[in-house]
């Protein structure tokens, strides 16, 4: 994502979210306006009964004997493919590089030489690399540090799951180059932070605990300091601060960015569990205890909560900044969480007369409390009244509603959704399951694809080795371990039944080249997830893939796999297309053209890079997808000018799923820049979205969508028609289309649309959202029912739902700052 917001005023109590002034430009449609109303008590419906059983972490204990990981062990043969220094080490135990671990040396130094040796990508120097990917792994052990570890591009830091290593603070820290123990991009002496916050893709931390206790509480002390974009995680780390009265102890502190994803994160003590402001997030099985304040919301444009624990803090979660003049949190979507011996649930600073007027939107879903005095504290004093003793919320909003009663602004109870039994686990939260690190496992339960004989190395035809591996880890029963390389490949790959297959170092990357991808009226699976009619599980994780040329009959993945009973999974599965060393889709080959008008005679065909992201079929079901990025490249990682310059990519399609029983989940999903959708559903049921985002291919309208990609009616294909309206693109494609579809339930749903043939003046507030006219259809008729949206956020478009063809809600009636919300949309 290339749209960035100041950030350095944020650590000055200054939110992004409040530079930009309200929209002033009237409504150029037909959409109904708002009436103010006040909801009274309801009755909530039933739900129906849950089948699974979800499965998060919590950090593990380290006291006693540390189990092995097979991750330190097993034999390290991964490669930076193109990286020109053959010897470049991706595996980095930091013990190697002479940490002790031992809670009495100073690991600091050691800790830095494994993350930046190898001449990598480092902050304020390199924008960013993809030819330097790392892990960086820690054994069990405490690690004592006295300055901030630096964290560099496209790494993941890894610690043994069998017993959490502690990153531990002596009393004296330094916080003089770096903000925190851990620092995702510390601040330059230009007052921006090393890395773009918006462009920081590709990285990880997980298996930690951060320990802040020895630096006196009156110090001001952060766990990680973390401003990042897509494909990037936290995940089963804890924090652990001074409970001190006055502390000034901080868990994560986030400023900006377009995340994203973090799970399974334990908070004890501080002022801040969790300090942060992102255009978007979704997080999830947070847990606080004893913070003076859990969660602070700087600011957003959307943030999903879904299972998230507080206790014994002061405020649950604060989402007042910026006061009722200038609201600076957006929205939020808090669901299947609790609130226990808190004083205080949720501050707002929403008011009837707020400004801007949709902004502070809330929504929240089966919430319970327990020993809340008060739920909702206003500006005006108590909005929604807590109690002592357990209760449930089954849902409440405040916000811009378009339900069958129209479009009102609303503050109250509100029915639930009505959620499958499908998607649910035996409590009746919906289903959610946490990557499986197979911690648990012995190490002859892992086969190396090395050692089965692919290369990795870019160059040679690895289509062969890679499908007996997958085929032998399967029918052994094994774990297939993709060593870090570039697998090119010339055929489709068929992962079975009953595989698990697990990356490393997020550059374990699946290429497809040459003819057999290159017929766009007869396109391939570059991979197929199990041939139609076959049933059984696949766990697939930390992988990537993309295309290399001109692949215009690339479908980078096919899904056929049903899963019934237990569910099948992708965690921090992504399609990268086009934009990285190896592509041959660079700004070299594929600039852009915006002083060119294309039409279908002059467009550079060797820039079609793929035809679709991913397509669930018709057979496909029982699929849980967690921190999954479609991408078609905006600019290049690998940029000679060290610039992220801007590239024109052409890839068809994003995220089509047509799965006839549906039951599908998605966690902090995202899918960016195809010509004709985004995300589209269509003869479908029961899907979860937890705040998915996309964004508009920044190159249209020139050329829009209706070239250079035939329509496909087999594949639902939307009908463009040439436009030549110079003022609003009417061609531009689609964010959302749900077609014929049921039970769709978009808990957070951010639909972006910032350029105008590389042009953002389009999406400037006071500009008229005039970057493209409709993002979000819903079509079927009554053939598609219940659909559900939870604080939709629009950027750039003039209407921001449309129904059967017809503009149900207008910008200008939802101003929320630099983005437009709705609070609640629902079909009937």
């Amino acid at each position: 994502m290339m749209v960035s917001l100041p950030i350095l005023s944020l650590l000055l109590g200054f939110s992004a979210a409040t530079q930009y002034p309200s929209k002033s430009c009237s409504s150029q449609d037909d959409s109904p306006r708002f009436t103010t109303v006040t909801r009274g008590p309801y009755s909530p419906s039933a739900r129906s009964s849950p089948i699974y059983s979800s499965s998060s972490q919590a950090p593990a204990p380290t006291a006693g004997a540390c189990a092995p990981y097979w991750l330190e062990n097993i034999k390290h043969q991964g490669a930076a493919a193109f990286n020109s220094d053959s010897t470049y080490q991706v595996f980095r135990n930091v013990k190697d590089f002479g940490a002790k671990g031992d809670g009495r040396t100073d690991d600091t130094a050691a800790i830095q030489r494994a993350i930046s040796s190898g001449n990598r990508c480092a902050p304020g120097v390199c924008q960013s690399s993809t030819t330097t990917p790392a892990v960086v792994y820690f054994p069990s052990g405490t690690y004592l540090i006295s300055a901030s570890i630096i964290d560099y591009y496209y790494t993941q830091i890894i610690g043994n799951p069998n017993c959490l290593p502690t990153i531990l603070a002596t009393s004296n820290f330094s916080s003089t180059r770096g903000l925190g123990l851990l620092d995702g991009s510390p601040y330059q002496s230009t007052g921006k932070t090393g890395f773009g916050p918006t462009n920081t893709f590709f990285r990880q931390v997980r298996n930690l605990i951060f320990d802040m206790t020895n630096i006196p509480a009156n110090i001001a002390a952060t766990g990680i300091h973390w401003p990042t974009a897509q494909a990037t995680s936290l995940q089963n780390l804890a924090f652990n601060m001074s409970s001190a009265n006055g502390t000034q102890h901080q868990g994560v502190f986030i400023e900006e960015g377009s995340g994203g994803f973090m799970t399974d994160l334990v908070f004890y003590g501080g002022l801040n569990g969790f300090n942060v402001g992102n255009q978007q997030f979704t997080t999830r099985n947070l847990t606080f205890h004893n913070c003076v304040t859990a969660i602070n919301q700087l600011w957003d444009w959307g943030w999903t909560y879904k299972s998230i624990s507080i206790n014994n803090c002061q405020v649950g979660l604060n989402m007042s900044a910026g006061g009722p003049d200038a609201v600076n949190v957006g929205s939020i979507t808090l669901i299947d969480s609790s609130i226990k011996n808190t004083p205080i649930g949720i501050t707002t600073s929403r008011t009837t007369t707020s400004k801007p007027d949709a902004a502070g939107s809330l929504y929240f879903e089966n919430v319970k409390l327990e020993n809340v005095r008060t739920t909702i504290f206003g500006t005006n004093g108590t909005i929604l009244a807590g109690s002592t003793g357990p209760s449930v919320i089954d849902a409440w909003s405040d916000g811009h509603r378009y339900t069958s009663n129209g479009p009102v602004e609303a503050r109250g109870p509100i029915s639930p959704s009505e959620r499958p039994a499908t998607l649910l686990d035996p409590s009746g939260k919906y289903y959610e399951r946490s990557k499986p690190q197979y911690s648990n496992l012995p190490l002859h339960k892992f086969l190396s694809v090395r050692d089965l004989g692919a290369r990795g190395d870019g160059a040679t035809d690895d289509t062969k080795a890679l499908n007996s591996a997958i085929l032998l880890a399967a029918k052994t029963g094994k774990v297939l371990f993709i060593d870090a390389g570039y697998y090119r490949v010339t055929s489709t790959i068929y992962i079975p039944p009953q595989s698990r297959i697990v990356g490393e170092a997020l550059s374990s990357v699946i290429l497809s080249s040459g003819s057999f991808f290159a017929d766009i009226n007869f396109p391939q699976p570059v991979v197929k997830v199990a041939l139609p009619g076959e049933r059984g599980t696949v766990e697939w994780s930390d992988m990537i893939v993309s295309t290399s040329g001109p692949q215009p009959g690339a479908i980078l993945i096919e899904w056929n796999l049903a899963s019934y009973g237990a569910v099948s999974g992708m965690w921090d599965v992504h399609a990268r297309i086009g934009g990285f060393v190896g592509s041959q889709l660079q700004v070299e080959q594929c600039p852009t053209t915006p002083n060119i008008t294309i039409t279908a005679s002059n467009l550079d065909t060797s820039c079609i890079a793929a035809y679709m992201s991913m397509h669930v079929t018709k057979f496909g079901t029982g699929l849980y997808m967690e921190n999954v990025w479609l991408w078609t490249a905006d600019h290049d990682l690998d940029d000679a000018r060290n610039n992220n310059t801007q590239i024109t990519i052409y890839t068809g399609r994003g995220l089509y799923i047509e799965s006839e029983r549906g039951v599908i989940w998605l966690y902090g999903t995202s899918v960016e820049h195809h010509s004709k959708y985004q995300y589209q559903f269509a003869d479908t049921r029961s899907i979860f979205m937890g705040q998915i985002q996309t964004e508009t291919a920044y190159y249209q309208p020139n050329p829009d969508a209706t070239i250079p990609f035939p329509t496909n009616p087999a594949l639902d294909d939307p009908v463009f028609s040439y436009s030549t309206n110079s003022t609003l693109p009417a061609n531009n494609g689609w964010g959302l289309r749900i077609l014929r579809s049921s039970s769709i339930l978009g808990y957070g749903v951010g639909l972006y649309s910032f350029f105008d043939d590389y042009s953002t003046a389009c999406s400037q507030p006071g500009a008229g959202a005039r970057c493209q006219g409709t993002i979000f259809s819903v079509e079927g008729g009554a053939l598609t029912y219940g659909v559900s949206v939870y604080n939709l956020n629009t950027v750039g478009t003039r209407s921001m739902v449309t129904r059967d063809g017809v503009q149900v809600a207008s910008f200008a009636d939802n101003v929320s700052g630099f983005v437009d919300t709705i609070n609640v949309y629902r079909t009937e």
